[in-house]
């Protein structure tokens, strides 16, 4: 398993600090150090094992992305789970192709505050303190680990993700507060099989941030253009496309 950081507050105190039989490793030869030039890296890509530190992701579907970003995007939360929609994916390139890599997300609140939706003015207002941090959750891919090589082969998908505001979801969901707002991160990290890898468990990962993808966890849409949006991009919304333009 992975041990995560256990703070709950800021993207820094929430910090991925995978540890134990999967991780760390230096690998043949010292750590490399990246420069700049991989969009959307986060702190600390310096002084990585070098089978992820040239590991760089490309969001998938970017300008659908952008386009619910700038109206706001909202994401339902149901007690059963929900599935994102646009689905996170990424195209990665600069991965050993023979080592292993587990993929995984996790989700982590952009402030300390809990929103409204002001309809009169159609845009979100701070509506007091953040509501006590649901439990910090991550989700692996199912595929992992896998190689390099598989990973890169072909787009990876996290269709299988779903959100919950259900604090006592059972089923692995990630739990979500709603009227929050949330980054979700992507996590690529080396399977090393050394003994004592879990000593070199902050070399072995890097992550990934992608502005565009936060969002509001809601559990009924709140701006009607987001609706309309999610209406005419979803193939599976095809129903609502055809007949009762209401959700």
């Amino acid at each position: 398993s992975l041990i995560w950081g256990a703070g709950s507050g800021s993207p820094s105190s929430r910090s991925p600090h995978p540890s134990t039989a999967f991780l760390g490793g230096a690998g043949e030869g010292p750590p490399c150090v990246t420069g700049l030039g991989w969009a959307n890296e986060g702190p600390g890509a310096s002084g990585k094992n070098r089978r992820v530190c040239h590991a760089a992701a490309r969001l998938e579907m970017g300008s659908l992305w952008e386009e619910f970003n700038r109206l706001g995007t909202e994401m339902i939360v149901t007690k059963a789970g929900r599935r994102m929609f646009p689905t996170f994916q990424v195209k990665l390139s600069g991965l050993d192709p023979l080592a292993d890599y587990v993929l995984l997300m996790d989700f982590i609140p952009l402030d300390d505050k809990r929103y409204r939706y002001a309809f009169h003015s159609s845009s979100w207002l701070a509506a007091g303190r953040a509501d006590p941090a649901a439990p910090g959750r991550v989700h692996f891919h199912p595929d992992s680990p896998a190689k390099g090589a598989q990973w890169m082969r072909q787009i990876v998908s996290f269709d299988k993700l779903k959100l919950t505001n259900n604090l006592l979801d059972d089923n692995g969901h990630i739990i979500l507060n709603s009227m929050h707002r949330y980054q979700p991160r992507f996590h690529v990290v080396f399977v090393d099989p050394r003994r004592d890898s879990e000593r070199f468990a902050h070399q072995n990962f890097k992550s990934f941030s992608f502005p565009e993808t936060q969002f509001m966890a809601v559990t009924a849409y709140q701006n009607h253009r987001i609706t309309q949006l999610k209406i005419a991009s979803n193939p599976f919304a095809k129903g609502f496309r055809d007949g009762d333009p209401e959700p």
